[in-house]
């Protein structure tokens, strides 16, 4: 069981440093805007500073569920468990949050919160 919670902690890693990059350093493209549904360049400068904020948030979480997983496999099972269990529910409840603030962002909660939801409950059921 645990290694399908290894595996889907570093995809949902992966995700939100994919995230961490879309919010932190190309709010402002084209690309990143439509993905977000920023409506014009003004909107996304005028949000950038918040963006840039809750990129790093993401990339926190990310850094968490690498090393909960980085200190399973060396060994420190407690620690590791610990890491992937509080990062993965942060990443889950950010994606219900987004979900219950905007119904129209469910797929985006799906992949924001999906394999965070498998790596938290395969991570609690090899605990």
């Amino acid at each position: 069981m645990l290694i399908i919670a290894v595996i889907a902690a570093l995809a949902a890693a992966a995700i939100h440093v994919y995230i961490f990059i879309l919010e932190s350093l190309r709010w402002t493209e084209p690309e990143t805007m439509a993905i977000f549904r920023v409506g014009s360049p003004q909107a996304a400068a005028d949000t950038q500073a918040l963006a840039y904020n809750q990129g790093f948030y993401n990339l926190f979480l990310a850094v968490g569920a690498l090393l909960g997983v980085l200190l399973l496999t060396v060994g420190n099972g407690v620690a590791g468990l610990t890491l992937m269990s509080f990062t993965t529910a942060c990443m889950l409840l950010a994606a219900l949050v987004l979900l219950v603030n905007d119904r129209r962002m469910a797929r985006p909660a799906l992949i924001q919160g999906g394999p965070a939801a498998v790596a938290l409950v395969f991570t609690l059921l090899g605990a």
